[in-house]
């Protein structure tokens, strides 16, 4: 405050030095001031030096996910979960986030979630640096800032980088566009070849296939830490399996046999006639569809929770794939499906593709592509189903989540499932349709124009296993052998020592 009265007294002479004549020249006065030319500089000098330190302080602000010389901007709003310091996170594609390293063995996944939003998995590349469900090879890190995401049926991106020894997969929700902005803004610190880290001689490579509009602002955070979690430990490796068997079951070979000596095959029925876990996984000597209680939850579990159940089931369902399938699925492998059925598992595999165009989820059909979007649904599903060792003349359920009771929605829903149909049984599969007893399924009850699927799985929560008896569809309709009840919602059930959050079916139906 000091300073106040001096400068209104310099402010006072300059204004009225052109007025007023002093004893002193003008010319001495102004040699007391700066120069109006060097005023103007220091004052952009001053304004070019904070606009510099804002400019620091925002590219501080912007969060960093780190993992394995791979860094991610993170735009606002999103979470960075570590799954290596938090191994019992479930990765899921129903909310924006980055996750980063391998799930751990028993991930704490609801029973069932709907995905299609856009999120990031980066994991530790296998060996190969592809997957047989890939579709693309290794990405040079140097073409990061130009890699095109290319709409899929699925709404699945994978990116294999071999220089930093990771794959980036995830989902996308309506737009591709928004994830790979995400992408092109990632960049590699460095090569770092294969080989010098134990993981990259892991024998399990990441399978997961497996989920917004962002402008340069959504990249500034206020979290100005970087996520760097600790390097993955070894100890995640593929079993050793019994080589999957021909698609056209045990019959093929005992075809060919015959020809050399006729009792060849005899001694080796022989031999192999008390061991079970051969035996079993041959479809042709078992019942295309099963009886008793079953569960579904969000992600395969591990085949030693899988082993640690078997005595309380014998029936699980299985998310093979779609736009709006919500969980990842690093353990479901073509080896996982061959062992879970030695263990005398019956399988349901289900595909959670686009939903109802009324419904409240972000991966949605509409009236216009309803007929298209279910033929892609149908080809896609059965992709999936023989990357996993499903053979045609098994079932594939697709998962219609419920949706609100009107007309126009309903038509859309409706031709979705009669091309869905149409197209799985031209493709020799079993169609089925998983929904709520309260839509689609009730929809499909009465409808007269539309082709039915073969085989339901509907849902119901009031608790009561029957199959039977309800309003909604009629006994007539889908009998025998072709029903299963979801009469129970998600809940914590231990078997053998595991807890796994399931839902709870009652099965007279057809599974894998």
């Amino acid at each position: 405050m000091r300073h106040v009265p001096v400068l209104g007294g310099l402010l006072g002479v300059v204004a009225l030095s052109p007025l007023v004549s002093g004893p002193y020249p003008a010319a001495a006065r102004a040699e007391s001031e700066p120069a109006p030319a060097l005023s103007a500089a220091a004052h952009d000098e001053r304004r070019t030096a904070r606009d510099s330190r804002g400019q620091r302080q925002r590219r501080a602000a912007v969060r960093v996910a780190a993992y394995r010389g791979l860094r991610i901007p993170v735009p606002d709003g999103w979470q960075v979960h570590d799954l290596e310091r938090d191994p019992s996170r479930c990765v899921r594609f129903d909310r924006r986030a980055i996750y980063l390293g391998r799930p751990g063995e028993r991930p704490d996944c609801p029973a069932r979630v709907i995905g299609g939003e856009d999120a990031l998995h980066v994991a530790p590349l296998g060996p190969a640096g592809t997957s047989a469900r890939a579709g693309r090879g290794p990405v040079r890190a140097d073409r990061l800032a130009a890699y095109t995401v290319k709409p899929t049926a699925d709404h699945r991106v994978r990116v294999p980088l071999r220089e930093a020894g990771v794959v980036i997969s995830g989902s996308y929700g309506t737009d591709p566009s928004r994830i790979q902005r995400l992408i092109r803004g990632a960049t590699v610190n460095g090569p770092r070849p294969l080989g010098d880290d134990p993981d990259d001689e892991d024998e399990k490579e990441f399978r997961d296939d497996d989920q917004g509009k962002h402008s340069d602002k959504d990249y500034k955070g206020k979290d100005k830490n970087e996520y760097s979690p600790k390097r993955p430990e070894d100890g995640t490796t593929l079993l050793d399996l019994i080589p999957r068997p021909s698609d056209g079951g045990g019959g093929k070979p005992k075809s060919k046999k015959p020809k050399s000596k006729s009792k060849k095959p005899k001694s080796k029925s022989k031999s192999t006639k008390g061991k079970a876990p051969k035996n079993q996984p041959k479809t042709g000597r078992q019942k295309n569809w099963a009886v008793g209680k079953g569960f579904d939850t969000c992600t395969a579990p591990s085949l030693a929770s899988m082993r640690a159940w078997r005595k309380a089931y014998r029936i699980s369902n299985i998310y093979i794939g779609g736009a709006a399938r919500g969980c990842a699925q690093p353990n479901l492998t073509r080896d996982w499906v061959k062992s879970a059925r030695s263990m005398g598992y019956r399988l349901i595999p289900t595909y959670v593709g686009l939903q109802a165009p009324c419904g409240r989820y972000r991966a949605r059909f509409t009236a216009g592509n309803a007929a298209a979007q279910g033929r892609s649904a149908a080809v896609d599903a059965i992709r999936k189903a023989k990357a996993l060792g499903i053979p045609a003349g098994k079932p594939i359920y697709f998962d219609m989540e419920a949706y609100p009771n009107d007309a126009s929605c309903r038509r859309a829903v409706l031709t979705f499932l009669h091309n869905w149909t149409v197209k799985m049984k031209a493709e020799r599969y079993v169609p089925g349709v998983y929904s709520s007893v309260g839509s689609g399924i009730r929809d499909l009850a009465r409808t007269t124009g539309y082709t039915l699927p073969q085989a339901v799985w509907f849902a119901h929560w009031d608790g009561k296993p029957r199959l039977y008896g309800h309003p909604q569809i009629p006994d007539r309709l889908w009998h025998p052998h072709r029903r299963i009840k979801q009469y129970r919602g998600g809940h914590r059930e231990t078997h053998g020592g595991v807890t796994i959050n399931i839902d709870s079916n009652n099965v007279d139906g057809r599974v894998y």
